[in-house]
């Protein structure tokens, strides 16, 4: 079952668990694979629209439209960037205070995404905020912020402050996190072994009423368990 975060007549939020895709994909396995848009469908017994997407590595709050009027007015809302999204994220190294990535970015091959190199114009104008959360060893727990909505930006944009994913190969993190590489004395239980990328919360107003609504989607298994090893390191290591 997928956990249920938010719901009424006009929109559901639910917790997307990572290595899920939320609608089927083009070709090869992933066109037979069974999408989350369809599970959630069959799980309430209702229709649910598309309006955003996250990344199949990635975990969060997932909003999904329950009426036409209501995904019009939801897709329109992201669309005009008025979702505030909030995602958590364990990347490498020491970051501290906080900033904002300006860096457009450019598709490579492989569907893939790039940021623009010094000079070079062109590209997708990319926006995003950030804000160190808590020093753990040798990562960093930082919230970002999306100010647009490109493929990939904040792994991207992540990699071009020189602190990627702690998890995220494809953008120069590592592949996995087992125990060893958390704690001194942990041995060789994988512990992650998806993007270490986790969509925290949405702050919208809702399609209809126009009322705040906030949700927020608590911090998986395999990441919190990431992070209790951390914080059992000790002092300075």
């Amino acid at each position: 079952m997928i956990d249920i975060l938010h719901r009424d007549e006009f929109l559901i939020v639910v917790s997307k668990p990572a290595g899920r895709i939320v609608v089927p994909g083009r070709a090869g396995a992933a066109a037979a694979e069974r999408s989350l848009r369809d599970e959630v469908a069959d799980q309430i017994g209702a229709r649910v629209f598309v309006v955003h997407r996250l990344d199949r590595g990635t975990s969060g709050a997932l909003a999904f439209a329950l009426s036409a009027d209501a995904h019009r007015a939801l897709s329109l809302a992201f669309e005009r960037h008025q979702v505030d999204k909030r995602y958590w994220a364990l990347c490498r190294g020491t970051l501290v205070g906080g900033g904002e990535v300006d860096l457009p970015l450019f598709p490579v091959r492989g569907g893939r995404m790039r940021a623009a190199r010094p000079g070079e114009g062109g590209g997708k104008p990319s926006r995003t905020s950030w804000r160190a959360l808590e020093r753990l060893g040798p990562f960093t727990a930082v919230e970002f912020r999306p100010r647009t909505g490109r493929l990939h930006q904040i792994r991207v944009h992540a990699a071009a402050l020189g602190h990627p994913l702690a998890v995220d190969p494809g953008y120069g993190g590592a592949a996995a996190l087992r125990a060893r590489d958390l704690h001194p004395t942990g041995d060789d239980a994988l512990v992650v072994d998806r993007l270490t990328l986790h969509a925290a919360s949405l702050r919208l107003s809702h399609p209809l009423t126009g009322a705040p609504l906030e949700i927020e989607a608590p911090l998986p298994p395999d990441l919190t368990a990431a992070v209790a090893l951390l914080r059992r390191r000790p002092v300075g290591e």
